[in-house]
């Protein structure tokens, strides 16, 4: 069973095993919600399903009587992604034909950026067989793994059974309650000029949580595309936390989808599970009653 990261090598001999297992293709543009699934469309591992951000891996937003966009009353999280309920995103698995005994892979083109996403929330569904292809669809080609285009025919309906939690996840509550606290630790993974205030393209207020230390996730991405070496991540990270206990790390970002590569990398690092704040900046902001910091 894989359950951090799989390379493009392993995949193709799990497959050539006939081991049951389902790829997930994840790729999308923050900026351009189409392109993704279009990418897709071009080319994809053969039988891979697309799992679109917005669609499959968030809950919808809709205005209020104020104009303000919010969640669905039971979403699991808010912000700009919110995370749907578990029992949806059950359903959405089982409409795609994951089965409880199945290996998932999953990919995108964008350095993990939003596959992540599906890793931690397949964890959270208490899926522990759910590994990231290191170095995505540019790696699969480069193993000389063969892709189709076009979409895939209809999956058959699996009745994914939920499982108790993998990975905890924080709310704003928890963290408000530990801000200061010895007990929590928060990284944020976005890029520094957000993270210090400088500038805010997606949210109504620049800065971050008081406290808060800062690794962009992409740090976690070598040149070649792929997650650096385990022993690089621990180095790295331990620097980072300069004695604080890994177990109390929240990761957040935006909205919760970039933080996980963090999330991933420091199981990769051997530093265990840590927790996702998956509202994230987008949510913490839009209530004025919260701290914000900069610089």
């Amino acid at each position: 069973m894989h359950t951090t990261l799989i390379s493009a090598s392993e995949l193709i001999a799990l497959r050539q095993a006939g081991t049951p297992h389902l790829v997930f293709d994840c790729s999308f543009e923050l900026m351009n919600p189409a392109a993704g699934e279009e990418q897709y469309r071009q080319a994809h591992i053969p039988g891979a399903v697309y799992a679109h951000l917005d669609h499959h891996l968030s809950d919808k937003l809709s205005p209020d009587a104020s104009g303000r966009w919010q969640p669905h009353p039971d979403a699991a999280s808010g912000g700009r992604h919110p995370l749907p309920s578990r029992e949806r995103f059950a359903a959405w698995l089982s409409s795609v034909g994951l089965a409880n005994t199945m290996q998932a892979v999953v990919y995108d083109r964008q350095g993990a950026n939003y596959c992540g996403r599906l890793w931690w929330m397949l964890k959270w569904a208490g899926h522990d067989a759910v590994a990231v292809l290191d170095g995505g669809l540019p790696a699969w080609l480069g193993a000389g793994g063969d892709v189709v285009d076009g979409t895939e025919a209809g999956h058959f309906q699996s009745h994914f059974r939920l499982g108790p939690p993998l990975r905890r996840l924080a709310t704003t509550a928890d963290v408000a309650a530990q801000l200061g606290d010895n007990a929590q630790t928060i990284i944020d993974a976005r890029a520094a000029p957000r993270y210090r205030g400088e500038v805010e393209p997606l949210d109504p207020v620049a800065g971050h949580i008081p406290g808060a230390l800062n690794r962009p996730f992409n740090l976690n991405i070598d040149a070649d595309g792929k997650f650096k070496p385990a022993a690089q991540l621990r180095e790295e990270f331990e620097q980072l936390l300069a004695g604080r206990d890994p177990a109390s790390v929240v990761h957040h970002c935006g909205s919760g989808v970039s933080a996980v590569p963090n999330v991933i990398a420091m199981e990769v690092a051997g530093l265990g599970p840590s927790a996702l704040y998956a509202g994230s900046w987008s949510e913490w902001c839009r209530d004025l009653t919260l701290p914000v910091a900069k610089g």
